[in-house]
Formats: structure tokens, sequence, C-alpha cells
């Protein structure tokens, strides 16, 4: 688990050194433990003897013009003046696997000519390095990074199919003259690129860094703002800061050195389908007993302290009941944390969001050793600019409890377990399903889903709101941007083809934000995030379960905005097939409550203890928002809210975060 950084200069420019370092430098808190930099210098440009490359610590890179080699041989002088490229890497490393010097990064093969800096788990790294030792490869550490060089030396860039994991990485292929950026299957670590005017391809593991390197002219993207406050997420690659892209989950950047021609591919994607011929109940429910426990285990190795989130509900309980009976086989007990949050001026539904009693209750039933914060409402005021700039640009929820929850975390263990995954792979959210599931065609179905979708406020309020940057906007359509998330070619016949689509749409989209948010608060804190549910194995199966199985009632229509808190009805329709494989490990009572969800009571909280705080940050008519959103429509809707007229809490709390966002970028 680390941060990565790097800049490919494709033509004349050559990479400025003095602006490499700072791009390490500010993903520190991503790798403490260590720093590494790679540099490739070609081409007649450089006129001192051509630098090959240096493989620099933290301290060795105050010298590093001087510490950097030269190449001597003619003929190596030769082929370097060839071609016309630079090439840097940098790498800040949070030990967990093989703590040792050896895992420094960037490795290099024996032959010191397929390099890679890299940030992830592969957590299948045993058995393919097993088979790699079998093919002849020789390995000097033992971690997963070098499982990967020899995986790619033995397959080629096929063999990032092969990696169950979480992984993030970019490679230099010296023999192919062949550079790699690659993302996970489902997005877990992010990494982010920008091609500079003078096609510089810059890209880190987050945005800050590429804002280090000074070519970048900061400027928001407007088109991607529409987007956030139309969704409260962003669907496309775009983010907030224009011409700086996300690498999408599941995909890979091929850039050819020679030729300078460079390709995006995507290797894998979602495929929920229902199988033709449906087994028997208890099979599944057997296979998938096997398949998460295995996930669970799996993601148990490492060489340092391994906890795990424990909110109150089915996910994280049945993680921490399986990871707990594997702690005590060993005589020793899991660390588990729990955030609770201060009810006193809550009301109506959310009075029930903390859940300390339950975790405590599993706690103890599964002998973990817990550990509990409780946040009152001036804590979302206290971290909200720290949030803000690990973040680094809002998305999905309110989640500055998930802020607390790795900060707590982070005291006792590096790595932590998350429940993450296991609502998209199951359909944990039952009640947007019903609304959906008969429709004409699919463009009925679209209109529906979109509706649900808007979860800040409608496309009329849209207009008002964005009345500064009218004409910049004009072509944004959100409802081209939702159904371009879609497919081609789905089925959409049975109430079970668009139950199926939907799960798609939301692992493709709020899974994806969500897990782009724990990364960043999990590694604003140095702390590991692993995601069991989003095991290959266990994917793989999940999206094959027919919806009957995992829905209960699936011709029930019910219609429920989850966005009006006090008027949604709680209900445990979603989720069967996994309830009944985990019923061994859960109390039934836990089992089947209704779905809760991870949320502050912040409705009660933006209209009474923190109304002051709110008023402050929006009603302020110097705030550079209102560069780009109206005021008097801003103020309008918080009021609608702070009088009680509306629940306007996940509009207020995007305001806040794009304000703040604003203010440090």
């Amino acid at each position: 688990m680390c941060g990565i950084v790097g800049a490919l200069s494709l033509n004349k420019s050559s990479i400025n050194i003095d602006y490499t370092k700072p791009m390490a430098d500010k993903i520190a808190h991503r790798g403490p433990d260590d720093a590494g930099y790679l540099y490739f210098h070609t081409g007649t440009r450089h006129k001192k003897n051509i630098s090959f490359y240096q493989n620099t610590t933290d301290e060795q890179f105050k010298n590093l013009e001087t510490t950097l080699p030269s190449i001597e041989s003619t003929a190596m002088q030769r082929e370097l003046h060839y071609h016309d490229y630079d090439l840097y890497m940098g790498h800040r490393r949070l030990s967990i696997l093989d703590v040792s010097y050896a895992g420094h990064q960037p490795m290099s093969d024996l032959s010191k000519n397929i390099w890679i800096s890299y940030n992830g788990e592969i957590y299948n790294f045993n058995e393919l390095r097993s088979k790699l030792k079998k093919l002849g490869h020789k390995f000097k550490s033992n971690t997963d990074t070098e499982v990967i060089i020899y995986s790619y030396i033995e397959w080629g860039i096929d063999c990032i199919k092969k990696f169950n994991g979480m992984f993030a990485f970019s490679l230099y292929d010296n023999y192919k003259k062949k550079f790699y950026l690659c993302r996970d299957r489902y997005g877990i670590k992010p990494v982010y690129y920008h091609i500079t005017k003078d096609k510089t391809f810059i890209y880190g593991s987050e945005i800050k860094s590429i804002l280090e390197y000074k070519e970048y002219k900061s400027k928001i993207d407007k088109e991607a703002l529409v987007e956030y406050f139309t969704f409260q997420n962003i669907f496309t690659n775009k983010t907030l800061h224009k011409d700086i892209q996300i690498l999408e989950a599941g995909h890979y950047f091929e850039i050819d050195l020679s030729s300078k021609n460079s390709k995006k591919v995507q290797y894998w994607d979602f495929d929920f389908n229902n199988p033709e011929t449906a087994k028997d109940e208890r099979e599944y429910v057997e296979e998938l007993d096997r398949l998460f426990s295995q996930a669970v285990k799996r993601q148990l190795v490492s060489d340092v302290p391994v906890g795990s989130y424990l909110s109150g509900g089915i996910d994280s309980g049945s993680i921490t009941a399986i990871a707990s009976n594997h702690f005590q086989q060993s005589n020793n007990f899991l660390k588990t944390f729990t955030i609770g949050f201060d009810l006193t001026s809550a009301s109506g539904l959310e009075r029930s969001f903390d859940e300390r009693t339950k975790a405590e209750f599993m706690s103890h039933k599964f002998k973990t050793e817990h550990y509990e914060m409780v946040l009152k409402s001036g804590d979302m005021e206290r971290c909200l600019e720290n949030f803000a700039y690990h973040l680094e640009e809002p998305r999905v929820g309110q989640s500055y409890p998930n802020y607390y929850a790795a900060k707590l975390a982070s005291k006792f263990v590096k790595v932590v377990l998350s429940g993450a995954g296991g609502d998209e792979l199951f359909a944990g959210y039952p009640w947007r399903y019903f609304n959906i599931i008969n429709n004409k065609n699919f463009d009925d179905y679209i209109d529906k889903y979109y509706k649900i979708w808007q979860r800040l406020i409608p496309n009329k309020e849209i207009i008002n709101l964005f009345a500064p940057i009218s004409s910049d906007i004009k072509n944004v359509w959100t409802r081209d941007i939702f159904k371009n998330v879609f497919k081609k070619n789905l089925l959409a016949e049975k109430p079970e083809d668009y139950i199926n689509n939907s799960l798609y749409f939301e692992a493709k989209t709020f899974l994806h934000g969500l897990l782009v948010v724990e990364d960043k608060l999990s590694m604003a804190h140095s702390l590991e995030n692993r995601v069991p549910f989003l095991d290959n194995d266990l994917v793989d199966f999940a999206q094959k379960i027919p919806v009957k199985f995992k829905i209960k009632k699936i011709n029930t229509t019910i219609k429920i905005d989850e966005n009006e808190i006090n008027k949604r009805k709680k209900i445990n329709d979603g989720k069967i097939i996994f309830r009944k494989s985990i019923s061994k490990y859960m109390p039934k009572d836990i089992n089947q409550a209704v779905k809760q969800g991870f949320s502050s009571p912040d409705q009660s909280w933006f209209k009474g203890e923190s109304i002051d705080f709110v008023k402050e940050k929006l009603f302020n008519s110097d705030g550079k928002i209102y560069n780009y959103l109206d005021k008097n429509t801003v103020q309008k809707l918080t009021n609608e809210h702070l009088s009680g007229k509306k629940n306007r809490r996940l509009f207020i709390w995007s305001l806040l975060n794009f304000k703040l966002w604003s203010e440090l970028f």
C-alpha cells in the first residue's frame, strides 16, 4: 500500500527534475516508511552524458544530479540517442508485505530493464510466485511487487487478468520501449493523469501530486461540477480539476515510446446476468459461504497488524466473525473499530443512527479487542478542512465519519478490513429496484432510474443554481451522462434484467465513488483499507446468482425517496442469499435486521447545533463558490432545510465540501 507518481515526456521537452520530488513529497502520508525515484533520460537534447537509471532513496535525492550514472558505451549512447523521451517514476511506501529494504521501489527485474512503481496488494501473489518459480524465475524479495514484474515478463500485460487484488501501478519495459499505467478491476486503488500542452504525461495516486508539477495551471471543470451537483458523484472520468482525469476501473494505458502512440484498454467489466439454468438455492448458499470465507482469509495476509471496522450491520459483522475466528486459532484477538454519534439533538429516524450497542454485542460474541469513537456535531466542523484536502474533490455521501474511523483504526493497526461492496453485489438497496422493475422500454427505465439518482436537487433547480456559468455548461446533459454508464445491448425484458442493470450501474458508479473515498480517507492516516467483498472469485460468483435469491418480492412496488430520511421505510428484502450464507456466524436479530447504512444525524445537526457554522460558510457573499453558483438559489435551498421545510442535508454537505475545495485548490 503506497503512493505512486510519475511523468513521461514524449517529445523534445525534458522532465524538470525540480518538479518531480515535490510530487512524491505531497503524498508522503500514503507511504511514510520509504521513498524511491527512477529517472530514464534519452535523446540528443541532453548535453551531458546520458542518464540511464537511478533508484535513489529519499536522502540520496538531495544530490540527484551528481549521483545519476552516465552511459559510457558508444553503442548504448547511440541506442539512447535514437529515442526521444524522458521517464520519471516516484514512490512512497507503506510497508505491509516484506517490510525489509528488499521491498524498496521503484523495483526492477534482475536485468534492470523492467521497472515498476506499485500501489496495492495482490492477494494471490503466493500462488503466482509458485507458478513463476516452476517456470524458472528467481526472486530476491518476498513482495507481491516482484511477482507483478515476473508475471509481466512471463505473460505480458495480460498478466493483470490473473491478479486477485487491488492495485494501481506504472511499469516501464526497456526491451519493448513501452510504458503502462494500470488500475484494478473495481477501482479500489485510484490513479489520476494529466497530459500537458507539450505532451508530457503526468500521473499520481492523488491529484495533489499532479498539481505540484508546475506546468499544470489549476482550473475548475465546470461540466464536472454540474455532474457532481446532480448525482453527488462524478460518473465520467472527469474530476473537478480541469484536464485531470481518473483512470477508469478495469483499464490500463499503453504508450509505445518509439512510435509515441498510446491507447487506453478496458480489460474487465462487471457482468450481472441470470444463468440460463439456476441451481438449487442450497448450492448457492454453500458455495457463497465457502468463497466469502476464503476472501476474508486471503485478505488477512500481512506482515503488520490487521483490524476490522465493525459498524453494527451484516457486512462488517460477517467479515469480523470470520476474521476473528482466524485470529483466535493463533491465540490472538482481532481489533475492531466503531464510530458512534451523539444523538442528544437528533430527531426522527436519525435517533437510530448510533449502532454502538449492536457493534459492542458482536464484539463480545466474536471476542474482539474493541475501540470506539463518538462524534458530535462540532467534529464535522473541525475536520472539514483536512477532510476536503485529503479527499481532493467531493464524492459520494457524508463521509467524514469514515475519516474519523480511519483515524481511530490507524492508532492500533496498519491494515483494516471494510464491508464495502456487499450491497452492490447482493442487492442491498431494494427500495431503489422496486421503482424500476416494470418498464415500457429501456429509455423508460432510464427516466425512472435517473430521477432516483438526482440525489441533490432536480434539474429545474440546477438551471437556477448554475446561472453564473450557464453559457459554459449549456451542452451538458446529465441524463445522457447517466445513460452512457450502461453497456450497449443489455438485457431489458424482465424485472430481473432491470435489477441486474441497476446492480451494474451501482457497482460502476456508487461503489466506485465509495472506494475512492475510502482510499483517500484511510491513506490520510497511513492506513491500508482492504475490501474482502471485492475478491475476484467471490465477485465472479455473485454476479451469476439469480436475482430471485437476492431479493424477496421482486414484483412488489414500493415508492421510497431514500434522500428523505424520515419518510424512508425500513425493509430487509435485500441480500437474502447472503443473509442465509452467513446465518451460522451471525446473531439472528442482526442477520435479519433492516438495512441501516452508515450515516451521521446531519439533518438534525445542520438545522440545530451546526446552524451557525452552515450560515457562516454559505451565506458569505464573498465566497469563491459564488463565481459558479447563484447565491440566491443556494441560500433559498439552504433555508428550506434550516427552517425544517425540506430535507436538504446532502445538498448542504455538498456545498460545504465544494466551498472548502474551492478555497484549498
